[in-house]
């Protein structure tokens, strides 16, 4: 999905994350499965997150970047935190700042999350091309 032209949103507090929340963001990641994540993720751009009584509740950053595109990566909130709109708002963020650094944001999301699918198309993201995505592993 690609965001030609975003669309306002609810906002939240948000703060950038840093190396000493990986932990906690890799937690996340564990338990809402969004896609590969790894200690060095963080490396690829940045993370922000809502946060609640200190823990982080909803997260997503920036991963791929390809001329003319940054990928919106790693977005998820909490089972106990969603349908909030915290997701929303943190891709709206992530989505803004790709903008103002002259590109255009792009994520990818499976087709069977359709409260996702719902969820960004709501900040403007549109289709823009199915297909396969398959993650590797060593055996």
């Amino acid at each position: 999905m690609v965001c030609d032209q975003l669309k306002d949103c609810k906002t939240y507090p948000m703060e950038v994350l840093t190396d000493a929340d990986v932990p906690e963001m890799k937690a996340l990641v564990m338990l809402t499965q969004p896609g590969p994540f790894s200690d060095r993720t963080i490396d690829f751009g940045t993370f922000l997150a809502i946060k609640e009584d200190g823990k982080i509740i909803a997260m997503a950053g920036q991963r791929m970047k390809v001329p003319g595109y940054d990928e919106v990566s790693a977005v998820c909130t909490h089972p106990d935190h969603q349908g909030k709109g915290y997701a929303r708002a943190l891709v709206h963020e992530i989505s803004h700042r790709i903008v103002v650094g002259g590109n255009t944001p792009m994520l990818h999301v499976r087709s069977e999350n359709l409260a996702g699918i719902k969820s960004y198309e709501a900040v403007g993201f549109k289709t823009r091309r199915q297909f396969i995505f398959s993650v590797l592993k060593p055996a």
